[in-house]
């Protein structure tokens, strides 16, 4: 069944069409929000209010972009929500990744690819959000301008200043 059909099922009261749904993008969920956040037990409760708000909201979702994108874009507004509301969150050192991404798995052992991530947890919100949907999960400027909502230059700015800034990071740290 296409996820189309599933959407649709869903929207119509099928609980298990709606878990297949949830559960065929939980990975692409998790792994999103556990790099943009940085903290597992944050990234947990972020999962867990995007989850229950697409269980709610089911019946307002066009599938005019995947579900997976439209689960990206509430867990994207839960994060800048908690920010909103938690101004002096730090981001813990701990850097994590999904691990049912098991190319990053044998990755995060590797002293670069952590150093480089907490370059990427350091860059503020705003541009740490363009930078992995872009570079992580491979969408357009326009799709990760619908996502975010805001206007297409300033996506390309902000992803602009942050390679520049990852650039700077690694140079000045030699990490590579």
């Amino acid at each position: 069944m296409d996820e189309v059909e599933l959407i649709n099922k869903a929207k119509n009261g099928n609980k298990s069409a709606l878990n297949t749904l949830l559960k065929d993008n939980l990975n692409i969920l998790k792994g999103y929000v556990i790099k943009m956040v940085g903290d597992p037990y944050l990234a947990q409760d972020i999962i867990q209010d995007t989850l229950l708000k697409a269980v709610l909201n089911i019946n307002k979702f066009e599938p005019k972009a995947k579900f997976s994108t439209w689960l990206i874009k509430i867990a994207t507004n839960v994060y800048r929500d908690y920010l909103r509301k938690n101004k002096r969150f730090k981001l813990s050192d701990e850097v994590l990744v999904d691990n049912a991404m098991k190319l990053e798995d044998i990755v995060i052992q590797n002293y670069e690819y952590k150093e480089i991530m907490k370059i990427i947890l350091a860059l503020p919100y705003e541009k740490r959000v363009v930078f992995i949907l872009k570079h992580y999960y491979g969408y357009k400027y326009v799709e990760i301008s619908e996502i975010i909502n805001c206007p297409l230059g300033t996506v390309r700015s902000r992803l602009h200043n942050a390679v520049k800034y990852i650039i700077n990071e690694i140079e000045r740290k030699e990490i590579i």
